[in-house]
């Protein structure tokens, strides 16, 4: 049987068997990607240019658009490639990378949008304090902390996942490499330290999003309060 010291590279699922559905997935991912590239880098150019949109809502759009072009950019262009060419195989370290900056756009993703959160409900519910809050510096250190544990989220997720030992080939069922895929593959179907980071991962998320609800529950509470 193999293991992951015996193999080079990983099989993506391919999107569809037939030559004519894979050009016309080509094609769509294509224009979906441009499109969202075109959105996102509107969005970076706006906010970096004009100086009136020089405010933590939009600083934290700008940060969000960056983890939107990331997450794209990390398993788009390698599908397009494939499905363009009709091959499967990518690297093992290709794949490792794959998966790093992923879950680190990912986790970035999830940290804005529960900061993008706190931000709106300040702003609402606590307007006096807005200010003081959320001030230049206050918003650079939330995005660098932003920034930071999806790093070190995503590093201990790769390092975890490709430190197993793998017995059951190495065909993924998916067009990219993620993590529920490269576990199929492991020779263990338990393992404490995996179970111990998603476990850890999964009650992260639940906090921030609980975190979201919470403030958006403020937030209409502060709405229907206003007078009409």
């Amino acid at each position: 049987m193999s293991n992951s010291s015996s193999i080079s590279h990983f099989l993506l699922l391919p999107l569809a068997d037939m030559r004519q559905l894979q050009l016309l997935h080509f094609c769509l991912f294509l224009g979906i990607s441009l499109a969202a590239l075109l959105g996102n880098g509107l969005i970076i150019s706006a906010v970096a240019c004009a100086h009136h949109l020089h405010s933590p809502m939009f600083f934290f759009l700008l940060n969000l658009a960056l983890t939107d072009l990331g997450s794209i950019l990390t398993t788009v262009p390698k599908a397009l490639h494939n499905s363009l060419w009709g091959t499967t195989a990518i690297s093992y370290e290709g794949c490792a990378a794959q998966l790093f900056f992923f879950a680190f756009f990912i986790s970035a993703e999830f940290s804005l949008l529960t900061i993008m959160c706190y931000d709106r409900y300040v702003s609402i519910c606590k307007p006096l304090q807005y200010g003081t809050l959320l001030g230049s510096r206050a918003c650079a250190h939330m995005a660098a902390a932003a920034w930071a544990s999806a790093f070190l989220n995503a590093l201990l997720h790769t390092a975890n996942t490709f430190s197993l030992p793998l017995c059951h080939g190495n065909a993924l069922g998916q067009f990219f490499c993620e993590i529920p895929q490269i576990l199929k593959l492991s020779c263990s179907k338990f393992n404490l330290r995996a179970l111990g980071i998603i476990v850890g991962g999964a009650c992260l998320s639940f906090a921030c999003f609980v975190f979201i609800v919470f403030s958006y529950v403020q937030i209409f509470r502060a709405v229907l309060r206003i007078p009409f």
